[in-house]
């Protein structure tokens, strides 16, 4: 059970590191001087730098160091990601290579560079997921892929349906009906439109668990065919030979990006005109319990998870809200719009309040996903 705690930890520290360091890299580029780059989060165990004398030196613990020609290399207690210090909120500074004191696009640049490595580490995951074989929809696929472990999988179950009373999930492998096998979806489709109104017997598998529901298609007016009140897709694992795993890799990437880009516009969207949430939102636990579902499927799920989780981090940092990355540049905007900056003391009021609600959401929605789970024992089952 230990192993998917280190799993998620794992997950979670190798989006971060990569967010972090993202910005250590390009802030390092334009010539800012990163005063801290931690492995880990605070509190400090142990650190490393290079004094002004030239020479490298230990320090312990979370004590300041004003010797420090560049950067410190801690190691820290929290084993989550990483961060970098390049004091942003540090207006003091005279020293030409202090964030504070660059030009307005440098700064932006180093500020967006988070993003774009948890965009680029989606690229990475994926692409070494297509040398192994991801599992996709087989929809518009290219010649050259190669597949296996063909399925025929639910994707959406329609309420009040016949899939819905029979309590079957979005997931589902549809393995057989009365003892038949299907190539694809039409010919599945075929069979229930010749058997509208009997009761089938369907065979399904939902992660490794073999089932049978007994259900009978109905025929619909919307579709003038008969079904069972779902929507189903060809999936399958898809490979691709090694040189073009990357371009896959990075097109897949940009797919996703936009898929989440829209489902985030969706469900904002819905919460301005009233409608409610399009979608669930999980906090730290149910991120927990995806993560243990999702390792026990195979490496090959988790890489696909994390870089999907990677996307998110990247679309969620940029949005223009206070303590975020998108917050930061929104400032950076209003500074170059007014010609002078927002007072530091304004501004990091605002970041102090934005980053209070962060918090609070996360708070709600982690208890939501407690609730959710009914009560601990089931909650920690679904995790380990």
């Amino acid at each position: 059970m230990f192993l998917t705690i280190i799993t998620f930890l794992a997950v979670l520290s190798l989006i971060v590191f990569a967010h972090e360091f993202g910005h250590y890299w390009t802030a390092r580029k334009i010539g800012v001087k990163a005063k801290e780059f931690g492995f880990g989060m605070p509190p400090r165990a142990v650190g490393w730098y290079k004094s002004k004398e030239g020479k490298w030196k230990k320090v312990i613990g979370g004590k300041e160091v004003d010797d420090a020609a560049d950067t410190i290399w801690s190691l820290n207690w929290l084993p989550l990601g990483g961060f970098v210090q390049l004091g942003e909120d540090d207006e003091s500074s005279t020293d030409p290579d202090h964030f504070v004191n660059k030009k307005i696009w440098q700064k932006s640049v180093v500020l967006a560079a988070g993003v774009s490595m948890n965009i680029v580490l989606a690229m990475v995951l994926i692409s070494i997921g297509f040398m192994i074989g991801l599992p996709q929809n087989l929809d518009n696929i290219g010649s050259r892929a190669q597949i296996s472990n063909r399925k025929i999988q639910i994707v959406e179950i329609l309420p009040d349906s016949p899939a819905a009373n029979a309590e079957l999930e979005i997931g589902d492998v549809i393995v057989s009906v009365d003892d038949n096998f299907f190539e694809n979806h039409a010919e599945l489709l075929a069979y229930l439109d010749a058997h509208v109104g009997e009761e089938l017997a369907y065979d399904l598998k939902r992660r490794g668990e073999d089932l049978e529901r007994k259900i009978t298609p109905t025929a619909r007016e919307d579709t003038g065919r008969a079904g069972i009140g779902v929507a189903i897709a060809e999936t399958g694992i898809v490979s691709y030979p090694w040189y073009l795993s990357l371009f896959e890799g990075i097109k897949a990437t940009i797919f996703l990006t936009w898929a989440i880009v829209i489902a985030f516009y969706e469900m904002l969207k819905g919460l301005i005109v009233g409608n409610g949430m399009s979608a669930e939102v999980a906090g730290p636990v149910g991120i927990a319990v995806l993560t243990g579902e999702v390792a026990r499927m195979g490496i090959i799920y988790l890489l696909q998870f994390t870089a999907l989780l990677s996307v998110n981090l990247a679309i969620i940092n940029i949005f223009p809200f206070p303590a975020l990355d998108g917050g930061r540049l929104l400032f950076l905007a209003i500074e170059k719009i007014k010609g002078s900056p927002v007072k530091r003391q304004v501004e990091g009021a605002i970041h102090y309040v934005g980053f209070a609600l962060l918090m609070g959401l996360i708070l709600l929605v982690t208890f939501k996903d407690v609730a959710k789970h009914v009560n601990f024992g089931s909650l920690w089952d679904k995790i380990f």
